[in-house]
């Protein structure tokens, strides 16, 4: 009888063990494990403010805050661009560390001028940049962009470009560090970079 419980008692010890060895097992294989670095952002050469060339390594020892938009947008990019100015205010004095860069993904209407002006309703510090559509093209495929023209038919020369709304957070050393979607409140990404600042 001895024998009967000892040997119950270790068959169930061994399942036991077994079952937590598969659940261990199992619970791995779910978990995400990441390496590497983000493929998203690079060199870029653009121009800005009257007409000058603006590299990437202009801003090196600063963090970016990047969006690709256009200045003709009706409401994503003027949205976003306020969360972007309000989550700045909500930084202070930290604020200097960061610029806020926009880069127009519509080189066809969208000058120099017509970018700077545009950013400049955003607050002072904030940099607009424009380029050939072959420099658009070459900084939106770096950034993981995407963007398409999109006009009606007998629309004339009324068009709309349709594209991606993440806004991008690049370190001092030119490299990704995180995103923002759209809608994030300033709040919250006032709170995100105070984390990195």
């Amino acid at each position: 009888m001895l024998l009967v419980i000892v040997g119950s008692f270790l068959l169930g010890t061994l399942i036991g063990v077994g079952a937590l060895m598969l659940n261990q097992g199992s619970s791995n294989k779910n978990r995400v494990i990441t390496s590497g670095q983000a493929l998203i952002g690079g060199p870029f050469e653009l121009v800005g403010k009257d007409g000058k060339t603006v590299t990437d390594k202009d801003f090196r020892g600063r963090y970016m805050l990047v969006f690709f938009g256009f200045t003709h947008c009706p409401d994503i990019c003027p949205a976003e661009l306020q969360v972007m100015s309000a989550a700045l205010d909500e930084l202070g004095d930290k604020a200097d560390k960061v610029v806020p860069i926009f880069i127009t993904v519509d080189p066809e209407r969208d000058t120099p001028e017509l970018v700077t002006a545009y950013v400049e309703n955003f607050g002072p510090n904030f940099v607009g940049l424009t380029g050939s559509p072959e420099a658009i093209a070459n900084a939106a495929k770096a950034y993981r962009v995407t963007y398409q023209k999109f006009q009606e038919e007998g629309a004339g020369d009324n068009y709309s470009v349709d594209h991606s709304a993440l806004l991008y957070l690049m370190g001092p050393d030119g490299t990704f560090v995180t995103h923002f979607p759209y809608g994030t409140s300033p709040e919250k990404m006032a709170e995100t970079l105070r984390r990195y600042l």
